[in-house]
């Protein structure tokens, strides 16, 4: 039996100083700073005010299956370093009650009994529950917090997954250059609670702000030699702080508990807006790297325990990033449990983004189980159930891709849909601007419909479709419409890094052009393919900027552009305006539409149709379903019981189309017995010509334009409805 998995006891040798480089090292002795009663192993971490504790003392617990004994070294009250052993081992938990460790005290772990590195003033290891990281010049100490907050009576907003609009966007990136945000608080979760970003969030209509990265993360090594940083922050140290640089001066100045309380500010503001806050979460690998990196925390706790290994103890790698969380371990999912535990009761974070997921789910062959205990967990928690879980359905090894097969109680990022409507919108465009054959609008149709043949299989219905065009990873919406290559030279990886494949399609000119028709048919392209996103049925996100005409200059992997090319730039054009004015039209035809369904739509056959219709408005035939040259399509989605029927007409050609609205003969035979008094009225058009008729009224049976390349909404209304 390994010895860690016995109850015993250490007797206590005299303290091993530590040295600072802020504070002068003073020797004290092992048994005054630790307590002869006995300590708890849970829970994990530094925990005070439990039962039986005395007043300045302490129950420090940590899981190091890799530690005969373990140190933890601190400052007391008046800044002096001092150390105590951890003197009681519970299943791999070296846990003893400490004395001195006062909340906003910097301390560090160190196995007992082994040379501290540069004489302590180099890294120890953090806490894996450290619930604050503080950063003195490269070398990270763990942080003793009090979690208090005044929430005041804070309410999620829990907006249904029917209603809601994902807008992913970065905590500094999206307020940093903003105007009309005080100076001091621009780039920070302060600016991102500003009134003037919550106003704009709310005109623009979305309903929920994900947040990448927020967990405390440094930057790689071949970053740091190249002068630059890990701007989206998928490197993480630890699992329960936040990242301090995201937070004002002062607060950084008062310390971690002022950051803290900055954040939870943050969260009560985009609530009281009623704004949910999704963060995006990196549980799949952490910062310590490939085994010959720097060694930070879980390397030297446990590492056989934390990470996967092969049967030669090398690292599995599914995530790209030198090494993998190994949730089939107990302790580590346990890690992850707790975490995002921790998230939503002392954060009321209302949900969570993964990414990597794929890499959370597999099982101990390797293989991806919907039946993994971290997803199993997930659903019987009475925490994370009622949250939102959002999975990136993928990693980088063989079996990764497992889009629409997570289970019941999460959406997956549906990647079928952003290549299929890039396809439709640039590729086919491209492809007919050289005199070759587009693609069958059929493809299309299934994504507008809700992916049914992506999710059905795992009983999910449209609902479980988190629909993207563009993340953060990748070209923006304005780039895939004016870049054919990807441009990623201030990498530093001669262009090395980023997708080679990206849909996308420049129109005919790489880059900035002064071209008007050339600017005229990107804008157009633009409108298409945020309208496609907007109207479809499941969960829509948008990528922040996207609604702006934001360019990132044709970099399609801007992780390392802590930079203009990354933030948002709020100074706009005019055709950035008309983006803007269109998105927040599209988002209120989408709202004013599912407000007028029955709470049950469109999850319940009964309770909701699509209704294809091709160009003579009549019913699709299977013959022109598969006719690789049928590009036109009238849908008309609504409900038995809705007020408002909505009809899209998509026209994939490059010439205007006449079409004829659908017919009463064809209504009636899907039992709408109204047909002849039919009126559909224009109300969005993606053709800059045609929207100037924005408002015109056509009869069910009579004839109407669409212009080329484009997409146009109409209201179905009966005449004697508002």
């Amino acid at each position: 039996m390994p010895p860690y998995q016995q109850n015993r006891q250490i007797l206590a040798d005299p303290v091993t100083p530590i040295n600072s480089t802020a504070k002068p090292t003073v020797v004290l002795r092992g048994r005054e700073n630790r307590s002869s009663r006995p300590s708890k192993p849970s829970p994990l971490g530094v925990s005070a005010g439990a039962a039986g504790l005395a007043p300045g003392e302490v129950n420090v617990a940590v899981f190091a299956p890799g530690a005969d004994a373990l140190d933890i070294h601190f400052e007391d009250a008046d800044g002096r370093w001092a150390s105590a052993l951890l003197p009681e081992l519970t299943d791999g938990v070296h846990h003893g009650i400490v004395r001195g460790l006062l909340p906003g005290s910097r301390y560090a772990l160190w196995p007992h009994g082994e040379a501290l590195p540069d004489g302590g003033a180099g890294q120890l290891l953090l806490d894996p529950y450290g619930r604050a990281i503080d950063d003195d010049g490269g070398i990270f100490r763990s942080v003793h917090l009090d979690a208090g907050f005044d929430w005041a009576g804070d309410t999620p907003p829990d907006v249904p997954w029917r209603d809601t609009v994902v807008y992913e966007c970065h905590v500094k990136g999206q307020t940093k250059l903003h105007p009309q945000i005080p100076e001091e608080l621009r780039g920070t979760y302060a600016g991102l609670a500003h009134p003037v970003m919550l106003e704009y969030f709310k005109n623009l209509g979305i309903t929920s702000v994900q947040l990448l990265p927020v967990h405390f993360h440094i930057d790689e090594p071949h970053l740091q030699e190249l002068g630059l940083s890990n701007y989206w922050g998928y490197n993480t140290l630890g699992f329960f702080a936040p990242h301090a640089r995201y937070a004002t001066r002062a607060a950084r100045a008062a310390g971690p508990k002022a950051v803290q309380d900055e954040f939870k500010s943050m969260v009560k503001s985009l609530h009281e807006a009623g704004l949910e806050v999704i963060l995006d979460v990196v549980y799949n690998h952490t910062a310590e790297g490939g085994k010959h990196q720097q060694t930070y925390s879980f390397r030297g706790l446990g590492d056989e325990t934390y990470y996967r290994h092969d049967g030669h103890g090398n690292y599995l790698d599914t995530t790209g990033c030198g090494n993998t969380l190994d949730l089939n371990e107990p302790q580590v999912l346990a890690l992850v449990l707790d975490s995002l535990r921790y998230w939503v009761q002392e954060f009321h974070i209302d949900g969570f983004r993964f990414d990597l997921a794929v890499s959370l789910c597999r099982d101990q062959d390797g293989h991806f189980n919907p039946r993994h205990p971290f997803l199993r967990a997930t659903a019987e928690d009475p925490t994370l159930s009622r949250v939102k879980l959002i999975s990136e359905p993928w990693d980088v090894a063989p079996g990764g891709w497992q889009t629409g097969n997570f289970p019941a109680g999460w959406a997956d990022w549906n990647d079928r849909f952003r290549d299929t409507v890039r396809d439709f919108w640039l590729g086919d465009q491209h492809a007919i601007s050289q005199g070759m054959p587009g693609g069958s609008v059929a493809r299309l149709a299934s994504r507008l419909a809700g992916s049914a043949d992506v999710f059905a299989g795992s009983g999910r219905s449209s609902l479980a479709s988190v629909n993207f065009i563009t993340a953060h990873d990748g070209f923006t919406l304005a780039d895939l419409t004016s870049y054919d290559r990807k441009h990623n030279e201030d990498n530093g990886e001669e262009n090395r890094d980023g997708t080679n494949h990206n849909r996308s399609y420049n129109h005919g000119v790489e880059g900035p052009t002064g071209d008007a028709a050339v600017l005229d048919a990107r804008a157009r392209s633009a409108r298409n393919l945020m309208a496609t996103l907007l109207l479809s049925l499941g969960v829509p996100m948008i990528t922040a900027g996207d609604e702006l005409g934001k360019t990132q200059h044709g970099n399609n992997n801007a992780y390392c552009q802590d930079n203009e090319l990354s933030w948002l730039n709020w100074v706009l054009d005019d055709r950035q305006e008309q983006m803007f004015k269109i998105t927040r039209r599209l988002l209120r035809i989408r709202q004013s539409f599912l407000t007028s369904q029955p709470r049950s739509y469109p999850t319940r056959e009964q309770s909701s149709y699509l209704l294809w219709f091709n160009e003579a408005g009549e019913p699709m035939t299977q013959e022109q379903w598969t006719d690789p040259g049928s590009r036109t399509v009238q849908l008309l989605m609504g409900s038995p019981d809705g007020v408002i029927d909505g009809l899209v007409v998509i026209n994939g050609r490059c010439e205007p189309r006449k079409i004829t609205m659908p017919s009463a003969g064809a209504l009636k035979d899907f039992g709408i017995l109204d047909g002849n008094n039919r009126m559909f009225e224009l109300v969005l058009t993606t053709s800059k010509l045609d929207d100037q008729r924005r408002g015109a009224k056509v009869r069910s049976g009579e004839r109407e334009i669409i212009g080329a390349d484009a997409l146009s909404v109409y209201r179905a209304w009966l005449p004697g409805e508002n």
